[in-house]
């Protein structure tokens, strides 16, 4: 972190004490956060609109490595999310095994196929998000309509939100990613990030705000739903009524956003 990093984030400190934290957020440079948490998007007319967006994932569709990977390089390429080939890893959606993945949920009985599958993972976007309630600078804050949101400028790499989330869904940027991004970025309509930031899934807010599904729903065919929790109607509510679902460490409270069908 550079000096007038750090002389900025004094000054936003200090305001912060003085005027409060919702004119701190403003000055700060992103979406304004309340004390609870909830920030607003800047839309378009075209924007997509839900009480409660969420996510239904149909494991049954996801049967090679090829499924999944067209699935993560739609989201990583859209994100300008850097492949660096060291040991940090940073990634917006990636997989594991089940008994990685549900832990709450572990029988020993259960289909060898199924422990042995991989699962596709990413942000959760809990309604009650414990990242964002350890956020020093509120660059988490969850809008109201479920996304939990992020701004990298606002965020001082301090990984208390690694720390706080339990599904291991955050990156910490040691180095500088856009040194491992293609000349030109793969999309220049996107932000990159810069050394000493955390990084996640936003459920493509910004998409969502021209009136465009989440990269990773169009590229899924199918294997992949997203739509509005509250709404009966909705194509995610009409999946999860007809298939058994289930969620990731549900005992911990924080109600994911994510569903997976099984």
């Amino acid at each position: 972190m550079n000096n007038g990093r750090r002389n900025f984030l004094k000054i936003a400190g200090i305001s912060a004490f003085a005027l409060g934290s919702g004119a701190a957020a403003t000055l700060m440079g992103g979406a304004p956060a309340e004390a609870a948490g909830i920030g607003s998007y800047e839309e378009s007319s075209r924007a997509l609109h839900a009480k409660r967006w969420a996510m239904v994932i149909d494991t049954r569709k996801f049967r090679t490595k090829a499924d999944f990977d067209k699935v993560i390089r739609a989201c990583h390429t859209y994100h300008n999310v850097p492949d660096i080939p060291t040991e940090q890893d940073i990634k917006w959606m990636w997989t594991d095994t089940y008994d990685h993945v549900f832990t709450d949920d572990m029988n020993e009985q259960l289909p060898k196929k199924m422990l042995q599958d991989k699962y596709l993972l990413l942000c959760n976007h809990c309604t009650n998000p414990p990242c964002v309630r350890v956020c020093p600078t509120q660059a988490t804050f969850k809008l109201e309509n479920g996304i939990v949101a992020m701004d990298f400028h606002r965020c001082i790499g301090c990984r208390f939100c690694m720390a706080g989330c339990p599904y291991g869904a955050r990156s910490f940027n040691y180095m500088d990613p856009r040194k491992y991004l293609s000349d030109p970025v793969p999309n220049p309509k996107y932000p990159t990030r810069m050394p000493g930031v955390v990084e996640k899934c936003s459920f493509c807010v910004e998409r969502l705000a021209v009136g465009l599904q989440p990269a990773c729903v169009e590229a899924s065919g199918g294997a992949i739903l997203f739509g509005d929790l509250n709404d009966p109607q909705s194509v995610v509510r009409k999946a999860l009524a007809e298939n058994y679902s289930i969620r990731r460490k549900p005992s911990l409270g924080t109600q994911p956003g994510v569903y997976y069908l099984v």
